[in-house]
């Protein structure tokens, strides 16, 4: 047969196996196969077919002579190690994956083939471990081959109660050292036992604007930091009323929160933007007060005033009335800058509402101010009938000097400067 004839034999035996058409293709590759005994594309083909229909010494043969003449084809050694699985050789099926790795370490078929072996022999704090390294490089699930899905979702299953266990344990051998620890000291080590467990993640401080180095990422800062915590607590009451005022009588002037435009890219904000489940009547915007308002609210304009506020010109100080519509949720995201700290103050606080700052989760009380680091992936829930009110603001991060803020203010200056002059 010319050349030509072969490369049309070898195309149609092609397109019979990618159309699924098996007995066709079983003939055209047997054709190829005769015609070029090498052939590593016959050698493979026939040999997967021979394993789906059960021949499996027939399969372990071709696929063997495919890896002798392609000896750099993982996927032909993965192919192998099922057949060598289904005549019953663990032990050439792990050392058909081991070489599949060696070519490439990154060949997640095999990572996963290996987990399976270890987990059926009952190693399954092994099998966890070489799961995981499979997980992190799989691919999107929207471009996950279907082959490979429910491998990878029995990986994960297997991950996650091998995170279980080894949480349970964890707690169980460490409850009495844990009882010695301080209150202050316990969500630490929590986190740190549920990051060891692989429960969670670290959270890092993730700025969109400026990022000051090696400050401590911290979720909640302790309020005694702060000297104008008590008094602004103290005025609560008054600053409830000049909220609810606003509601009342300037309700339109809670506006959407997220207001992207058409054509800008919304990310998570898609269920918020220009949507009033999340409003605020602002106070003051990006270091600019909103006159007009903070006139209507004399009290807590007072309040603001005896707090030093962050001053980082076009970002700083933030100041408004907050509020979340019920049932409604703002997802995990990250702000401008660690150098300053973002307060609540609780205003209406139904039931069933939440706040969580890295790991750390806080119910919100009414009257009692968190203080916390925003660039920490933080998110809120009003899973409540009624609607949620908190003060918000923005305060110097407590670790910076006064020196330490006029280079914040210089720096954020000098980036604005640069792209306005433009």
């Amino acid at each position: 047969m010319s050349g030509q004839s072969f490369q049309e034999l070898l195309v149609r035996a092609k397109q019979a196996t990618a159309q699924a058409r098996v007995r066709e293709a079983y003939q055209l590759w047997s054709e190829v196969h005769r015609q070029q005994p090498t052939n590593v594309d016959a050698l493979f083909s026939l040999g997967k077919i021979a394993l789906a229909n059960g021949d499996v010494a027939t399969a372990v043969g071709m696929l063997q002579s495919a890896h002798q003449i392609a000896p750099m084809e993982p996927m032909v050694l993965l192919h192998l190690a099922n057949a060598l699985s289904r005549a019953g050789d663990v032990s050439g099926q792990w050392d058909a994956l081991q070489r599949a790795l060696a070519i490439d370490p990154y060949f997640m078929p095999a990572l996963l083939g290996q987990g399976q072996i270890l987990y059926s022999q009952g190693k399954k704090r092994a099998a966890a471990s070489i799961f995981r390294n499979a997980i992190k490089i799989a691919p999107h699930p929207d471009e996950c081959p279907e082959w490979l899905k429910t491998p990878l979702a029995e990986a994960r299953q297997v991950v996650y109660n091998h995170m279980q266990e080894l949480t349970a344990h964890l707690e169980s051998a460490l409850g009495s050292t844990r009882a010695a620890l301080e209150v202050s000291e316990l969500e630490r080590w929590d986190e740190a036992v549920s990051i060891l467990s692989g429960k969670t993640a670290p959270y890092h401080s993730v700025c969109n604007q400026l990022h000051v180095p090696r400050l401590p990422a911290i979720p909640f800062y302790n309020t005694e930091l702060f000297p104008w915590v008590a008094d602004l607590e103290a005025r609560t009451d008054d600053i409830r009323t000049e909220m609810m005022n606003a509601l009342s009588d300037h309700g339109a002037d809670f506006a959407p929160y997220i207001n992207y435009r058409a054509g800008e890219p919304v990310n998570q904000w898609q269920e918020l933007n220009q949507s009033t489940r999340w409003a605020s009547y602002s106070l003051w915007r990006a270091g600019v007060p909103d006159q007009t308002n903070l006139a209507r609210c004399p009290a807590t304009a007072a309040a603001l005033q005896a707090v030093e506020m962050a001053d980082i010109g076009g970002l700083c100080p933030n100041a408004m009335f907050s509020a979340l519509s019920p049932h409604t949720a703002i997802p995990p995201h990250h702000g401008e800058t660690n150098a300053r700290l973002v307060v609540h103050l609780p205003l209406i606080i139904p039931d069933n509402c939440l706040y969580r700052v890295g790991f750390e989760k806080r119910q919100w009380q009414e009257g009692k101010v968190l203080v916390f680091d925003d660039t920490i992936e933080h998110e809120a829930r009003n899973d409540s009938d009624l609607l949620r009110v908190v003060l918000i603001f923005d305060v110097w991060n407590p670790l910076l000097s006064k020196a330490e803020r006029e280079m914040v203010k210089a720096a954020t200056s000098a980036v604005r400067s640069f792209y306005d002059a433009e």
